[in-house]
């Protein structure tokens, strides 16, 4: 299907204004994902670095690159930068971005809560990464366990700006759930019933639902934690009745589900990109969409697998011991659904590709890891060695951050217009995929021999000395392939190969739209009749008529099978979610250093926030009618 044609009314009305005030007061949902995504990747840059620094002091015993104070800073903030800076906000920047497209939606919903929420998650980075500087950065960990993280072991503001940044990351990460939940339910093109979704759109349905859920309880836990150093409270005090395991039970309900929240989404990249370059749709819809809902279940009932070392009764291990390996069942269904569809395609070995077969070796080596784990037995053995750290890379990198790198060399035209560079790209995932197993696979076999994970340095007749060497040699080739793809997508950026709407012949239809899409996404929204509707004869059944191009006006739809119901007006380009995200971050800086920062910080808000929501007659005088046509 061809591109939409050139409309500059609908683009006059859906495009950010221009200058310095329109650049803060830009609202659309692209401009917000790219900035998001910029961002997010910029965290993941200075995550690296700080690993990189770790890796050179661990390349050779005793060695004094750094102390153990600054140590101790460097792998919290490693930990919480990709934690809570890159994983779960990357994922919903992509979405953000993809979601409407594969809808056929011009727009998201709520697009100033969509900036207010990139603005918080800018200056929550910004301020965890000024107090590092200034050398009060957290230094108890990212998981920042009590007592350690308490008022008695923890002086000074270190785990203040820590604590406050949970609360700034997870506010984010609300208000993004809410967005693409409500953009999914509600503004899905006609025909486009539920069971005709891309998998990508149910992956982020799903994960928006678990962020609902998980994000509760960290952001409860946190606060807890500064009460406890700023207020005297005894939360987690066991002098005054309080319990260090609270913060545990809450932390890893919310930080098992967590590495969930990072996985599913690549699943929907997996599946996007293995139907590409297959040539055929995925095997086993339904299967796939049933998994990936059992996945989210599953993930609730497994945090105590994290606490195998504390007094938990035996019983209650056990329960979280089957859990643990029940987990694995929908994620090899998924699996075999993929391998059916690789088995009956016509495969095409681009780079996208590769990024995602690589996904099948290494999660599989990061998932035998995780069922060994499991075993409380085992666990109590290797609790706190290397043997975790490579198991949780192996699960993160290889479950997220390989098919992230695949989905964006796929959906880079769609980002920009141009296709990367093929050459460049085999290189980048070569380097990566040989550095990363040369990093992490001897980790492994270090945690067995007993070397202690969270350790500064380590003599050298404990017989650790070449594993680590190995691993800091493959950090830096896997720095090397990391920096190729930053080269790439520079270059490609201005001068790769133009790459038309649909360069890939892809399926879905985010693909129907020019590439770069126009500010209002599509001049006329498609209807649909099929799952791939770009492949299938009468795929696209029809185009939506009667939306006005003269203002941000949507088609509103109905939950289960896409009926239009009424079209809604979405609000224009305003200055005040910047603002009001401002104000918060003086509200939260502030209380780290006087709880009467909360009250005169309330009050700074409420100017803000009251014109932002004043309502507006434009908004409410909408036409309900509309015309979907053939």
């Amino acid at each position: 299907m061809s591109a939409d044609a050139n409309n500059p009314v609908l683009d006059r009305s859906w495009s950010d204004p221009p200058g310095l005030i329109g650049w803060l007061s830009a609202i659309n949902h692209k401009t917000i994902s790219i900035r998001f995504m910029l961002t997010t990747m910029g965290f993941f840059a200075a995550g690296g670095v700080l690993a990189m620094i770790i890796r050179l002091q661990l390349a050779r015993p005793e060695n004094k690159l750094v102390g153990p104070d600054f140590y101790n800073q460097l792998f919290t903030m490693h930990g919480t930068t990709m934690m809570f800076l890159f994983a779960v906000p990357v994922m919903q920047a992509v979405a953000t971005y993809l979601v409407p497209l594969m809808i056929g939606s011009r727009g998201i919903a709520f697009p100033r809560m969509n900036a207010f929420a990139y603005w918080i998650f800018l200056f929550g980075g910004l301020m965890l990464y000024i107090a590092f500087i200034l050398d009060i950065g957290p230094d108890a960990g990212w998981f920042a366990y009590p007592p350690l993280a308490g008022p008695e072991y923890s002086p000074g503001k270190r785990m203040d700006f820590w604590a406050q940044l949970i609360t700034y990351t997870e506010l984010s990460g609300l208000l993004e759930a809410v967005i693409l939940i409500t953009t999914i339910f509600k503004m899905r093109t006609p025909g486009m019933t539920l069971n005709r979704m891309p998998l990508f759109v149910w992956t982020m349905l799903v994960t928006s639902f678990m962020v609902m859920f998980a994000m509760p309880s960290v952001m409860l836990a946190s606060t807890a934690l500064i009460t406890d150093r700023l207020v005297g409270t005894h939360f987690y005090n066991p002098a005054e009745g309080g319990d260090v395991l609270l913060w545990q039970h809450l932390f890893w309900f919310f930080g098992h589900p967590e590495v969930y929240l990072i996985f599913i989404p690549p699943l929907g990249f997996m599946s996007s990109i293995i139907a590409t370059f297959a040539r055929r749709p995925i095997y086993g819809y339904p299967v796939m969409v049933l998994a990936v809902i059992a996945t989210a279940f599953l993930a609730f009932s497994l945090w105590v697998h994290h606490m195998f070392a504390t007094n938990v009764p035996e019983l209650g291990k056990s329960f979280f011991t089957a859990a643990s390996a029940m987990i694995a069942i929908p994620t090899a269904a998924q699996i075999f659904c993929w391998i059916a569809t690789l088995w009956a395609g016509r495969l095409n070995f681009r780079t996208p590709m590769l990024f995602a077969l690589s996904f099948f070796f290494i999660l599989t080596i990061g998932g035998l890891t995780g069922i060994m784990l499991a075993s409380v037995s085992l666990d109590l053995q290797v609790h706190d060695t290397f043997f975790v750290v490579a198991h949780l890379h192996y699960v993160l990198i290889g479950g997220a951050v390989f098919p992230l790198f695949g989905a964006f060399y796929y959906w880079f035209p769609k980002f920009t217009g141009r296709l990367m560079s093929e050459r460049l790209g085999k290189w980048n995932f070569w380097l990566m995929f040989v550095g990363f197993n040369v990093a992490f696979f001897p980790m492994h076999i270090a945690g067995l021999r007993g070397m202690p994970r969270r350790v500064y340095t380590y003599p050298a007749e404990m017989g650790w000395n070449m594993l680590n060497l190995i691993s800091s040699i493959g950090a830096v080739i896997l720095a090397v392939g990391i920096l190729l793809f930053v080269i790439n997508v520079l270059v490609s950026r201005r001068r790769g190969e133009v790459a038309g709407a649909d360069p890939w012949g892809a399926g879905t239809l985010e693909w129907a739209t020019a590439s770069p899409p126009a500010p209002g996404n599509f001049a006329q929204p498609v209807v649909v009749a099929s799952r791939f509707p770009l492949w299938s004869p009468g795929g696209v059944a029809g185009v939506v008529r009667g939306l006005a191009d003269d203002r941000r006006e949507v088609l509103v739809t109905s939950v289960l099978d896409a009926v239009p119901n009424h079209r809604a007006v979405m609000p224009e380009s305003s200055i005040w979610p910047f603002v009001s995200a401002v104000a918060v971050t003086v509200l939260f800086v502030g209380s780290i250093f006087t709880p009467w920062a909360v009250v005169w910080g309330a009050v700074l808000c409420t100017p803000p926030l009251i014109v932002w929501f004043w309502p507006k007659r434009k908004a409410t005088q909408m036409n309900l009618e509309r015309e979907v046509k053939p």
